[in-house]
């Protein structure tokens, strides 16, 4: 019996955690710099019906295929072809932690394993969080059920756009780099972004550069077809 307790308590701590872009939740309500990375606390909330998935008229210079991702008003598009995208919400990097640039998908998977960062686990280790060395995937997984990994060049960026198991916190300023999705979200996305797809991250620095893209709202006809999907 006390193994099971203490198993399910390490689940709980897990589960509460997210990846080296990887999202955290704060204890009670989320805050811009949460006073830790864990929370024992399963938090249920809403979430808000503008970061809900949309089909939206986006006018932009970018290919069909291509991610853009506005962290600031944290919503994530796939251009789908002229003057058209879907348009995701999602959860950013937390103060400190954001960034901005052009990458590339270079591996996908689905339910993926989540190994924390070194320095992760010694900034959790710091507040008597032991965090396991890697953790299979699966429905208490930080990474959710799917994980587009991102690279510059041949490099990996350490940066993922992955789903979660705290999707309350989508619209949040909360993880460490990484963009996160709700699970059926990045599960839509998943099957259209190909290895290669370009990725803008418009955020701190301008690192992205010049991006055309303006976002002209909703295209209720073609989101009436795509509710179909």
């Amino acid at each position: 019996m006390k193994n099971k307790i203490a198993a399910l308590s390490v689940g709980l701590l897990v589960a509460s955690l997210a990846t080296g872009a990887f999202a955290f939740s704060p204890i009670a309500k989320p805050v811009t710099t949460p006073a830790s990375d864990v929370t024992l606390v399963a938090i249920t909330k809403p979430v808000p019906e503008k970061y809900k998935r949309k089909v939206v008229r986006l006018e932009t210079d970018e290919k069909p295929g291509t991610i853009i991702v506005d962290t600031n008003n944290k919503f994530l598009y796939y251009v789908e072809g002229k003057n058209k995208a879907t348009r995701y919400g999602i959860g950013v990097g937390r103060e400190g932690f954001g960034w901005s640039g052009v990458v590339k998908v270079q591996r996908k998977a689905e339910w993926p394993g989540w190994t924390p960062p070194k320095e992760m686990i010694r900034r959790e280790a710091a507040k008597g969080h032991i965090l396991p060395a890697y953790m299979e995937g699966g429905i208490d997984n930080p990474l959710g059920s799917r994980a587009l990994y991102l690279y510059r060049g041949r490099a990996d960026s350490g940066f993922r756009i992955h789903g979660t198991n705290q999707p309350w916190s989508i619209g949040q300023n909360m993880s460490s780099g990484c963009i996160r999705m709700m699970n059926k979200d990045v599960e839509h996305l998943y099957k259209r972004a190909d290895i290669g797809t370009k990725v803008i991250v418009v955020g701190p620095g301008n690192r992205q550069g010049k991006v055309n893209y303006q976002d002209k709202g909703v295209d209720y006809l073609r989101q009436l077809f795509a509710s179909f999907e």
